[in-house]
């Protein structure tokens, strides 16, 4: 497993050299306490970057859900928001003197590299070998070709956001969030809600699209959002992506990826919404 804090270049301008170092250690050691709740090793940190193993799928898995918890659970301030992405891939590993090395070592460091801020991202491999109440727990994404792998990896989220408890998280039957049974769409003057009456919504240049945007950066069909199991998703399809804010976070990029979306934010499609020319859409969900 790999786990990083996200931002970091930005905390150290934001903050200075010495107050960003001393927040990126506060994070670290949480994620250390994390690791060894779980039985757990790490075996180096570089910079702010932790490297560990776990004696199983399933501890990887709830260690990380539990980094995530724990360093969103830290008191934000000055302005700088702390958050890690993860990856960890299960496979076979070379030791020697105290690292590790190998294919499942290097799979793992391209999991953190797909991550975003606040997400866990592991491989289809990974997760045929979970358990299967923590296999309910994660969402496919997407295949990818990774570099060094003759064939594409499927690529999965895990889902840690609604508890800190991974066991309360994953065991269940009811849907993971059902505080949310509608979300509105505006784009100008045009509103459409999506939810259990209308669970999937287009949208895109084409005028079949549910909601049609003329942006030319937009493709045809650009993505849709759908409604599943009480959460609310949006799936990209397109050639230029979609620029997606939720909340107070930061603007990302998503690439034939989806993202849960949740309270307020906007969507801006094939640019950024920043952009003088950008068209934008809001969500608010209730």
């Amino acid at each position: 497993m790999f786990a990083d804090v996200s931002g970091s270049t930005s905390l150290y301008e934001k903050l200075g050299d010495q107050r960003a170092l001393a927040a990126i250690e506060v994070v670290l050691s949480e994620l250390r306490k994390s690791t060894v709740l779980q039985n757990g090793h790490v075996v180096k940190t570089i910079g702010d970057e932790v490297m560990a193993v776990f004696p199983s799928v399933d501890a990887a898995m709830q260690a990380a859900c539990d980094m995530q918890s724990r360093v969103a659970a830290i008191p934000q301030g000055d302005n700088a928001r702390l958050a890690i992405r993860v990856g960890f891939h299960f496979g076979p590993a070379i030791e020697e003197k105290g690292d590790f090395f190998g294919d499942a070592v290097n799979t793992a460091a391209r999991m953190a590299g797909l991550a975003k801020s606040g997400q866990i991202i592991t491989s289809g491999q990974t997760v045929d070998a979970l358990s299967p109440l923590l296999k309910a727990s994660t969402r496919e994404i997407d295949a990818l070709q990774v570099k060094g792998k003759q064939d594409e990896i499927r690529i999965f989220e895990v889902i840690w956001h609604d508890s800190a408890d991974l066991t309360a998280m994953a065991d269940r039957d009811l849907p993971i969030n059902t505080s949310a049974s509608s979300l509105t769409l505006a784009y100008g003057a045009l509103s459409l809600k999506v939810g259990a009456e209308q669970k999937s919504v287009s949208i895109g240049r084409d005028a079949g699209c549910e909601l049609v945007v003329p942006d030319k950066m937009a493709s045809r069909v650009h993505c849709k959002i759908e409604y599943r199991r009480g959460n609310f998703f949006l799936v990209d399809q397109s050639t230029n992506g979609t620029y997606v804010t939720v909340g107070g976070d930061a603007e990302i990029l998503l690439k034939r990826e989806q993202i849960m979306l949740r309270g307020r934010g906007v969507i801006c499609l094939g640019h950024t919404a920043s952009s003088k020319d950008a068209e934008l859409l809001s969500f608010t969900s209730a």
